[in-house]
């Protein structure tokens, strides 16, 4: 079976791999880019801790095939920060402790980001639902949920 040359860009930097037809952007970005950030809960799609983005949608990465990444922009966990700067969602899982174990925290960082770049005033209701792709075995989701109204409530206030 011969590779498939592949040109795209992750977290702003223009990309180019060599990938079998079968194998996942997962894969790929775990195995091939050290980018290790998301993570494999379930291979299925279910549990959301493999997300990342593709042109601005949310994405689990272990359905996608590394061949559809080409021509298209695609944002990791890894591209959340900003240097040592941590994105306001990363700070505020920390501050509020939304996170134990940590497999599911890249996915759950990347979908609440995908939200508010949608929608920067979401109720309660539309996070929960927005993240209800996103399993979490430690932590229940109440900190989740509270982290990412709160990141919404002062992004809303810093842009007034």
């Amino acid at each position: 079976m011969a590779k498939l040359h592949i040109s795209t860009t992750i977290n702003g930097e223009p990309i180019e791999f060599l990938c079998d037809p079968p194998q996942t952007m997962l894969e790929v970005l775990r195995d091939q880019l050290g980018l290790t950030g998301s993570k494999e809960g379930c291979g299925s799609g279910d549990c959301g801790a493999c997300s990342i983005t593709v042109d601005g949608r949310l994405v689990c990465s272990c359905l996608m095939l590394a061949a559809e990444a080409e021509g298209h922009r695609l944002e990791t966990i890894e591209g959340m920060a900003r240097g040592d700067q941590l994105h306001p969602l990363q700070k505020k899982f920390v501050e509020l402790a939304a996170l134990q174990c940590g497999i599911c925290t890249p996915g759950f960082l990347v979908a609440s980001k995908a939200l508010l770049d949608r929608n920067p005033n979401p109720t309660e209701t539309e996070v929960r639902y927005w993240l209800a792709g996103n399993l979490c075995r430690c932590t229940g989701y109440d900190k989740i949920i509270r982290a990412v109204m709160e990141v919404a409530a002062d992004m809303r206030e810093t842009a007034r």
